[in-house]
């Protein structure tokens, strides 16, 4: 994704700017609703998107408020019933023991694909905000850009200086540069947010010295505990040393953190017996 883009996805302040440009929905492609003309479900949303439920439950989960915000519903008990004999057909039926429905409005949908990152179709829909935000008068648009150009300048920097290999732990980089200079929290997976060893072993409680020690050998324990238990292991990226030189390394994530848990448990346990468990020290 551009860095524009990925400020989108990462900005509720930028999204909130294009949260009123619906019509955009309907140059992308033909938008399906409910019989009251108003509302969609997950499943009709997903098919929009061309992407699968999850992603759009996903989506609901990490942003609930903001969605909330843009008109998402939630509907359980009576008001659920009723709705569902009005509104739905055999067609898009939900379960009869589904005991709540989220229904989106155009505005949620947008709202959707301003943040839904493995769709082609919410990229063009944020093609066509970006589009809009261009017409934005100078005054409006000076100190986003200028935002943008660092979070830009310091992704490239990142990319050249570290040679990353992943795209997902580059993407989630970039994201998290990008909500820096925006003056944002990042909005992105947690579990997609780079794991460090020296990280992960000071928040042990280790100190320096322990640290420099036990991270040499880390990361090659935890390679191995991944092919011995068939776990997918982090692509390679290159990191520069304090002394100049160029190591390659792997890309952890916190969804390694099991496998770090693991490896500290078999291999450095013992070694400090004041750490009596994985939250610190005693």
């Amino acid at each position: 994704m551009s860095t524009p883009e990925i400020a989108l996805t990462e900005s509720r302040a930028m999204r909130e700017q294009t949260a009123d440009r619906v019509d955009v929905l309907d140059k992308v492609k033909a938008l399906a609703l409910l019989p009251d003309g108003v509302h969609a479900t997950i499943e009709i949303v997903a098919d929009f998107f061309e992407t699968g439920p999850d992603a759009i439950r996903s989506i609901v989960r990490r942003h609930r408020e903001e969605l909330k915000a843009n008109g998402l519903r939630k509907l359980s008990g009576d008001e659920l019933r009723e709705f569902v004999r009005v509104n739905l057909t055999p067609a898009n039926e939900v379960s009869n023991k589904a005991r709540s429905l989220n229904l989106f409005n155009r505005r949620t949908i947008l709202n959707v694909g301003q943040m839904l990152t493995e769709s082609d179709v919410a990229r063009q829909v944020r093609t066509y905000l970006l589009e809009v935000e261009e017409q934005a008068t100078p005054e409006q648009k000076s100190e986003a850009l200028l935002q943008l150009e660092v979070a830009e300048a310091r992704m490239r920097v990142l990319k050249a200086a570290e040679g990353i290999v992943s795209d997902v732990w580059l993407e989630t980089k970039a994201r998290l540069v990008a909500a820096k200079a925006l003056g944002e929290e990042p909005e992105i997976d947690p579990l997609d947010v780079p794991l460090y060893v020296p990280d992960f072993l000071k928040g042990l409680g280790l100190k320096r010295k322990d640290i420099e020690s036990a991270q040499s050998w880390f990361g090659r324990y935890a390679s191995a505990i991944c092919t011995e238990l068939r776990i997918e292991p982090p692509q390679e990226r290159q990191s520069e040393l304090p002394n100049g030189s160029v190591r390659k390394t792997k890309a952890w994530t916190e969804r390694h953190r099991p496998v770090f848990e693991l490896t500290w448990a078999r291999h450095y346990a013992h070694k400090f017996p004041a750490l009596f468990n994985l939250g610190g020290a005693a």
